[in-house]
């Protein structure tokens, strides 16, 4: 779905059993209001097959904490309306976004998994920072 990016564009990747997720958050201003602590990010997503069996992308599950350590939980199905189907060797993409009300989160989570006999696992997508031009910087 839509352009095909490099892997050294996506800086987060992890992979489970063969499923390659990786992610590339993006602070979008124009959609943010830092005086009214409204910060926006978008996030491409490419999930790849890399094994022999075709899966099913079933279920999404976010685990999103904001600045203060608020975590916020989202399970639902697919993703961004579609349970992609990925035949060995196919890749999906996406984008979507979050809302948070600081300048700085991290988001990370899970993708459930079908295989054509049946069986279900979960596939990590990598923990990635949410960062903006508003977040202040402290030394470590």
């Amino acid at each position: 779905m839509g352009l095909e990016i490099a892997d050294d564009e996506l800086p987060y990747q992890a992979e489970t059993r063969s499923i390659r997720v990786a992610v590339r958050p993006s602070y979008r201003p124009d959609q943010s209001a830092p005086d009214e602590d409204h910060f926006v990010w978008a996030y491409r997503i490419r999930i790849e097959n890399r094994g022999p069996e075709t899966v099913q992308l079933r279920t999404r599950h976010w685990v999103i904490t904001d600045g203060n350590g608020r975590v916020q939980e989202v399970r639902g199905p697919g993703v961004v309306g579609e349970e992609p189907v990925l035949k060995p060797g196919q890749s999906f993409e996406y984008v979507s976004g979050v809302p948070l009300s600081t300048p700085t989160g991290l988001m990370q989570g899970s993708y459930g998994m079908h295989t054509d006999a049946g069986e279900h696992f979960d596939v990590e997508v990598p923990p990635f920072s949410l960062d903006s031009p508003q977040q202040v910087a402290r030394p470590n």
